[in-house]
């Protein structure tokens, strides 16, 4: 039975009993200091957890037939997982958009055991990077395996007319950019170049952070003209909400809950339009924006009204702005960024 290593969270907390500093320990446990951070696939695949969670997605046996199901398994740390299971297949690939069923996984050596919610009856077996699936009275009524989705848009290559922002080899298009060694841009960038309407390319990966919760898992947004944010979190298998990935910022959810597990790359394709004024400098139509996640439609020509929470430029002005990469404090990297100016 391979476990992973005490959690540095724990190992913080027996210290601080033995040294007297319990209340420093305790806040910055309470903050989210200490959580588990993975932002490098190959590390993160020596913790137990990471091996299950992910995509799976075939055939299994119904009543009415054979049917296609898709299930995402989220790791929430210390062996424990939620699961959603869509009936068609995964979301943007088959999914009929009305169909979830939910369940509790529990992580028993290179296995992990799940049951569906009260009420819905079934349960499942994850090993060997298949799931099998039982029907309430047990019987097996399939067998389907792990699937790594990629964007299609993934490694797009930028039109002649684009701005190059981050190709992997500099940050000179960023105050206060840094790049990682193996070539990616962290979160905290802003371009010195100012942006009006067009096309923006950008792809993205969140950090595995099973212990964490909500807006403190992989949180980051990708903000037009510095006002306008796309949001980028961990919210892989969650409902779509504003405030989760692929959400415009207090203004709409994403039609699709187009998020990936954590540590996989994603991409966003977003097709801006800036506010336009008057003779006066009065709004007389918001900003709108169209945006595809991992290559699938989300909002489509949606008006932002205003800025959105946290912008880096609060008032809607005449005046073009940057892009700019939110950091809130999770380690999220970002690669192949180009924004194509409208003609």
């Amino acid at each position: 039975m391979h476990e992973s290593p005490v959690p540095y969270h724990t190992r913080a907390f027996r210290l601080a009993i033995t040294s007297g500093s319990f209340l420093f320990v305790l806040g910055l446990v309470a903050d989210g200091w200490a959580q588990e951070t993975f932002v490098d696939p190959v590390k993160a695949a020596t913790h137990a957890d990471f091996r299950f969670q992910g995509e799976y997605a075939g055939e299994i046996r119904t009543d009415e037939g054979p049917v296609r199901v898709g299930v995402q398994v989220i790791a929430r740390g210390e062996g424990r997982f939620d699961l959603v299971a869509y009936r068609g297949g995964l979301p943007g690939d088959g999914w009929d958009g009305k169909t979830r069923i939910r369940g509790k996984g529990r992580r028993d050596g290179e296995k992990v055991e799940s049951e569906a919610e009260a009420g819905e009856g079934g349960s499942s077996t994850i090993e060997g990077g298949r799931m099998t699936i039982r029907a309430p009275d047990g019987e097996v009524v399939g067998t389907i395996p792990k699937v790594e989705r990629k964007s299609p848009t993934l490694g797009k290559e930028p039109p002649r007319a684009a701005h190059i922002l981050f190709d992997g080899s500099s940050t000179w298009r960023f105050k206060d950019g840094r790049k990682t060694e193996d070539g990616l841009l962290e979160q905290g960038a802003v371009t010195h170049e100012r942006f009006g309407d067009g096309t923006l390319h950008i792809e993205f990966r969140t950090p595995f952070r099973p212990g964490a919760r909500g807006q403190d898992r992989g949180n980051s947004g990708v903000y037009l003209q510095g006002r306008y944010e796309v949001q980028v979190l961990d919210s892989f298998g969650l409902e779509p909400k504003h405030d989760d990935c692929g959400g415009i910022y207090e203004i709409a959810a994403p039609q699709v809950p187009m998020c990936f597990p954590p540590l996989s790359w994603q991409t966003y394709d977003i097709e801006f339009r800036e506010a336009r004024f008057d003779s006066a400098g009065q709004v007389v139509e918001p900003a709108r924006m169209t945006v595809w996640h991992n290559g699938v439609l989300v909002h489509e020509n949606v008006p932002v009204e205003r800025a959105t929470r946290a912008a880096l430029i609060g008032e809607v002005k005449p005046e073009p702005g940057p892009l700019y990469l939110q950091d809130h404090g999770n380690p999220v990297r970002y690669r192949n960024i180009w924004f194509l100016p409208a003609r």
